[in-house]
This record gives structure tokens, sequence and C-alpha cells, in this order.
């Protein structure tokens, strides 16, 4: 999904006032309203990872720049980043993608893996951490602790749980790496009566995060969860049954899925700052 803007002389941030359209033939174009005289061109919010949404979002690129504006794609949901290493390499592949889009700033939000934000030019990276705790915190969540479900996820819970001023509590997981299962899971003793937040960056199917729950031993009233990219797949909706609350942003389509009714966080409101 992509949704453009522009800025208007009153100063106000406004959708780009063009329609995406293809040719018979397939190819992508769009038409330009009248009201595109009067607005300026400032960014391009590109969602999930449909290669066509990148080639309009690069056509809205070339029109900006012959307008002679500089604008931003912000990417929040960076594509492939779990695929950073081996054949095929995605992450490359998709970076390749990214930057033939020539944008003159380009934003992503708490990517997975620090091997594509190599790839990736002109690259500004938002931490989750501060919005994350303002918007909690803004709707009276308050929490005991951040669970760092592994080893991958310390960093970022360690840096949600200083915005929080709360302890970190770290867990983790048993794979079997004939097989890719995992086999089993372990977390720090947590004092029964507490309230914590579960911090990661991103949740597909919910295995993870459905075993870390029953590892706690606490009841999901005890138990939220936030995830930056909620991809929520497969049997993503059984999270319901191990957590009170799930929250995350709408940097991927997943992130509606119904089954899990997760209270979401729009990027929209958080990439003023970085634009």
């Amino acid at each position: 999904m992509i949704k453009p803007y522009a800025t208007v002389a009153t100063g106000y941030t406004v959708y780009s006032d063009v329609e995406f359209m293809n040719f018979p033939a397939g190819e992508a174009h769009f038409k330009i309203g009248s009201a595109a005289q009067e607005q300026t061109p400032s960014h391009i919010i590109i969602t999930g990872t449909d290669a066509n949404d990148y080639m309009s979002a690069g056509l809205w690129i070339d029109y900006a720049h012959q307008h002679g504006h500089k604008v931003s794609a912000v990417i929040p949901y960076l594509p492939a980043a779990r695929a950073d290493r081996g054949e095929p390499f995605g992450a490359k592949v998709y970076a390749n993608m990214i930057n033939s889009l020539e944008a003159d700033q380009v934003i992503c939000f708490d990517p997975h893996s620090p091997v594509i934000t190599t790839l990736i030019n002109n690259l500004t990276i938002i931490d989750p951490a501060d919005s994350l705790a303002k918007w909690l915190q803004l709707f009276g969540q308050r929490y005991d602790g951040i669970i760092a479900p592994d080893a991958g996820a310390v960093d970022r819970a360690t840096k949600a749980a200083k915005a929080f001023g709360v302890p970190l509590y770290k867990a983790g997981k048993e794979r079997d790496f004939e097989t890719g299962k995992l086999t089993g899971f372990h977390c720090e003793e947590l004092p029964a009566d507490g309230h914590y937040l579960v911090v990661d960056d991103i949740c597909d199917g919910g295995g993870t995060f459905r075993g870390l729950a029953a590892a706690t031993g606490l009841a999901k009233e005890n138990l939220d969860l936030w995830v930056s990219h909620g991809v929520f797949s497969g049997a993503a909706g059984e999270l319901t049954k191990h957590y009170g609350k799930i929250f995350t942003t709408d940097s991927h389509p997943g992130h509606n899925n119904p089954e899990v009714n997760a209270s979401v966080l729009p990027i929209a409101s958080i990439i003023p700052a970085y634009l």
C-alpha cells in the first residue's frame, strides 16, 4: 500500500492529488489532479512488500523531482530484512529496488537486521522505544517490567525498559537447527502480581510469543505484547489467548488482522519529526 503526501501554502500536510492506475498493457502510471498544482510533494509511505507499490512510488518520486522537489520514501517495514544472508540474498535485492527509487531520504522504523540498513542509501532509522513509551503511557498503560523474548530482542527491549523506567527481564528459546522448529522456552522469574510488556520487532505466526507466554506462567491479564511490525499470519489469532493487549504499528498490511485485534500506532503520527 502506498500513500503520497504533499504540503500546501497554509502549512498543512495533505494527500498528494494523484490517482494511481495501470495502462491496459499493465504498466504503472498515475493521473495528476487539479489540486496538485498548489501542492508541494513531501513524502510517500510504502507499507508491505508488493513490488508494484514500489514501482508506483518510483513514478511519484520522479514526478516530484521533475518539479524540483526533494521527497522522502517512508518504508517503515524494510522488506526481506530477515533474508540478510544466504541464497538468494533477499535483503540486497530489495535494497537495490529501494535505492532505484532515488528518494532524497529513506525512513524506516525498527529494522530487523543491521545488514539491510548498510545497503540502503540516505537511510534514517527511527528507534521505537520513545514513541512506544509515550503512546502507551498516554493511554494509561503502566508496566512493572519489559520482557525481551530472545537474544535478538535484548537491545530494543533494553531501550524500551529505559524509556518506561522499569526493569528488563530476559527470556530465550531453544531451536532444533536440523528441523528449524522451536523446542522450548525459558524466562527469568517474574513477580506473579506484576504487569509486563513483551517487546520485539516482528510477529509473523506468533509461535515465539505463544511459547514465551506459557514459559512466564503469567495470566494473560498480566502480559501485553508490542511488536513494531505486525504481519500476523497463520495462527497469530491465538495470541489473544495469552496476551491481554496486543500493540503494533500499521507498517505492514497484516496489522489489521481481525483475529488479533491489535491496537495500532499509526506510522504517520511518528514521522513528521524526521522529515
